[in-house]
């Protein structure tokens, strides 16, 4: 019966890509890709899991769990890992930067934008209904990941968990997921049913539905996948310098004080630290940006911020803006629009260079151990917990798209953060539930509800914000 199963899969299993085709495909996920990680990763699923069958289920979930636990951003990693897999250093470059470079280049646009006409009303309008609709976006892509991920009571309680954690008491995001790893970990021998990996609790999930990837492994087309202490080595040899190069060749030629040195070194740093998103390390770049530095003036950065929401990509390019300002402020004996493109290079390259090292490194071990059934509940327990991390990052955005002021509930020292009801902007209200309509019930697409909220932004903006 097995045999029998398993020629009917083989038969019905898609072709492998070409590189070029995997490529075209890696292209039109990054022009795609908004609504944050909830949103990114919800889109690689079904463009990758449901629809093309290039990677099944469990291995997808099993890859992005690996992704959870790593500094920077989840969503362009996973396409790293997927893309290196299918085809290799070179599938994973393609896939990772080009996942990157729409957005990076339409956020370069929006910083000179910003710096040139920032007070242009129709250009903020337009950017106000946008943000309204990617909140929608959000909220759908967090409502299809926690089908995904939530299999059963015990997974909604971790959730539940991570939420509460994050939300009220602000207990750090590397110590919930510690926690959710250890839970599923010491959990998986009292209860493994519990904490299996797979799709929605189905164990015969990942075998019905084989990827083109799980084929390759079956056929033995994965042997760079295989973990290998030689090729660490040789990971490390190139990405270190890679990543870290220019940062010592701007530091030898300009001088430690250098805006260019400050932001090679600083964003460095961050790529190592930036465990759950720019949400995650946005209070602390504000800070160092403007009382420490003096790149931005406050409020700056949540303009930075909402820039970054409204583009392909990952939502921590909102670094890159950081960046263009420093240097457009301290350009030296260059033009000011020229240092700024410099400065938003530069930090691109330092934050996300090392994101290529974490998967290239790391990708073969976390391939290796798929079969070990306390990993596989430890990571599991993860990605539930995430689902309630993504849950608060959800809640934090609607809070500052829908209502002017918010403010923390102080509750023995801990407490979330509650709106001001006389703050809400019935607009912004009115076009994210447009919008949760339009994607949630009537199956309006990404591209077409963020235009048609943008217009309707352009709209909107002639009346006040308050009734």
């Amino acid at each position: 019966m097995s045999i029998s199963l398993t020629t009917q899969d083989a038969s019905a299993a898609p072709a492998a890509p070409s590189l070029a085709e995997a490529t075209r495909v890696w292209a039109r996920i990054g022009l795609l890709s908004f609504g944050g990680p909830a949103g990114q990763i919800a889109l690689m699923h079904k463009e990758l899991v449901e629809e093309r069958r290039w990677i099944g289920e469990q291995r997808f979930l099993h890859a992005l769990n690996y992704c959870m636990l790593l500094p920077g951003p989840e969503a362009q990693q996973l396409a790293t890992y997927i893309g290196w897999l299918m085809h290799r250093t070179v599938g994973g470059l393609a896939a990772g930067m080009l996942f990157l470079l729409p957005g990076a280049l339409v956020m370069l646009g929006l910083s000179i934008l910003y710096v040139l006409y920032r007070h242009v009303p129709l250009i903020d309008a337009a950017f106000f209904g946008a943000k309204a609709a990617v909140l929608a976006v959000v909220v759908e892509a967090v409502l299809r990941i926690g089908r995904r991920a939530l299999k059963n009571r015990v997974m909604i309680g971790i959730a539940v968990a991570a939420f509460i954690g994050i939300y009220v008491l602000h207990v750090p995001f590397p110590l919930i997921i510690l926690a959710a790893g250890l839970f599923g970990w010491f959990g998986s021998r009292a209860a493994p049913e519990l904490f299996a990996g797979g799709s929605h609790g189905g164990r015969g999930a990942a075998v019905e539905m084989p990827g083109i990837i799980d084929r390759m492994y079956e056929r033995g087309e994965l042997a760079h996948a295989d973990p290998s202490w030689p090729r660490a080595f040789r990971v490390l040899a190139v990405w270190l310098p890679v990543w870290l190069g220019p940062v010592l060749l701007l530091w030898l030629a300009t001088g430690s004080s250098s805006v260019w040195t400050q932001i090679g070194g600083f964003f460095s740093a961050m790529a190592v630290v930036t465990f759950g998103g720019a949400y995650a390390v946005l209070a602390y770049v504000a800070q160092a940006a403007v009382d420490g530095f003096g790149w931005l003036a406050p409020g700056e950065m949540v303009d930075g911020l909402g820039l970054a929401e409204t583009t392909p990509g990952p939502l921590i390019m909102v670094l890159q803006f950081v960046g263009f300002l420093a240097a457009y402020r301290a350009p030296g004996s260059l033009d000011p629009l020229l240092a700024g493109c410099l400065g938003a290079l530069l930090t691109t390259w330092v934050t996300f260079a090392p994101c290529f090292l974490w998967i290239f490194l790391g990708a073969p071990y976390v391939e290796a151990l798929r079969g070990n059934r306390a990993i596989t509940a430890a990571l599991s327990a993860i990605t539930a917990a995430v689902v309630g991390v993504v849950m608060n990052l959800a809640l934090w955005f609607a809070l500052h798209v829908v209502f002017r002021e918010v403010r923390t509930l102080d509750l023995f020292g801990v407490g979330p953060d509650v709106p001001v009801p006389d703050s809400i902007d019935w607009r912004a209200a009115l076009l994210a539930t447009g919008a949760m309509v339009a994607m949630l019930r009537f199956r309006l697409g990404m591209i077409p509800t963020l235009a048609v909220c943008a217009a309707a932004g352009i709209g909107l903006s002639y009346l006040p914000a308050a009734l």
